[in-house]
């Protein structure tokens, strides 16, 4: 039984639907109730869990032998990585009681780095939440997933611009979310020794390669336009971050505008994935 974690999330369900195609069983633990009527109509065991909620968790993991586990992010956390820290501890204890017997991890490229780096701590502490546990751990560290640039869509159809907080030519590896999931799907299929791989794009892209992509789309100029450094925390807000989330967003963006978060490339194994940002684009904005 595969038991997949975040299953309601883009990944996580894509990766529920790679594996009941693959007639492979299934259990799929969301958050949300209201969700389980939907993935048990597609032929899932639905789990409803809280992952600081022990007991929920051990009835979650119940019955399974490979799990699919990530680092939830909400952008309303007052305690980002203290929750996180607590999250991945009651992951392990339930794996200790459970018939869990291989791990796989959603990480992130720059998960090498122990600190400053924000929200990529959370894949740093993932990578190493579960040492001592005698099974195998697999963890994927993708890039920058294209359906990031998604939430400037309304902005972009409405001015043609694309607000971005890096430097509008700074070229940084970049991953459909799809090829992600099809890609995690093979590996809790099949790997079975631990490794950890770093998955990208065909290319790396800069947030003006994104706006080209989009003027096709779109069939309208879209121009990127650098958020400046001095606004980022009251745009944070505006969406609704709290000042803690804010705070490692803001570290997790730094990095990347520094230019720390290409692969690491070192006794990790590099993975070229191939649907283009304009392919992904295509098949994302077909129906909006």
């Amino acid at each position: 039984m595969y038991v997949i974690l975040g299953a309601s999330g883009q990944v996580g369900s894509a990766i529920v639907d790679h594996l009941l195609a693959k007639k492979l069983p299934v259990k799929a633990v969301i958050h949300n109730p209201e969700k389980e009527s939907e993935i048990k109509a597609k032929g899932a065991e639905v789990a409803v869990a809280d992952a600081m909620n022990l007991n929920s968790l051990v009835k979650a993991f119940q019955g399974g032998d490979t799990l699919f586990v990530l680092t939830p992010e909400t952008g309303k956390s007052k305690d980002v990585l203290g929750e996180t820290k607590s999250i991945l501890e009651n992951y392990h204890k339930v794996i200790l009681q459970s018939s869990i017997k291989k791990v796989v991890g959603l990480s992130s490229i720059g998960a090498q780095y122990d600190k400053g780096t924000g929200n990529l701590l959370m894949s740093h502490m993932l990578e190493h939440a579960f040492v001592g546990l005698d099974i195998p751990q697999v963890f994927v560290r993708p890039a920058y997933y294209y359906s990031n640039w998604l939430a400037q869509l309304p902005e972009a159809k409405k001015s043609g611009t694309l607000p971005t907080f890096y430097p509008t030519d700074l070229a940084i590896p970049m991953i459909s979310p799809m090829d992600v999931a099809s890609f995690v799907t093979d590996v809790l299929v099949k790997d079975e020794t631990s490794k950890i791989y770093e998955i990208v794009g065909p290319e790396k892209l800069s947030s003006d390669d994104v706006a080209a992509a989009l003027s096709k789309v779109l069939k309208k100029e879209v121009e990127a336009k650098q958020i400046p450094h001095q606004d980022w925390d009251s745009v944070l807000q505006k969406i609704g971050f709290s000042p803690d989330a804010r705070k490692n967003f803001i570290e997790m963006t730094e990095t990347v505008v520094n230019g720390n978060t290409d692969p690491e490339n070192k006794g990790t194994t590099l993975v070229k994935l191939e649907t283009s940002i304009s392919e992904y684009f295509k098949n994302a904005l077909r129906d909006k």
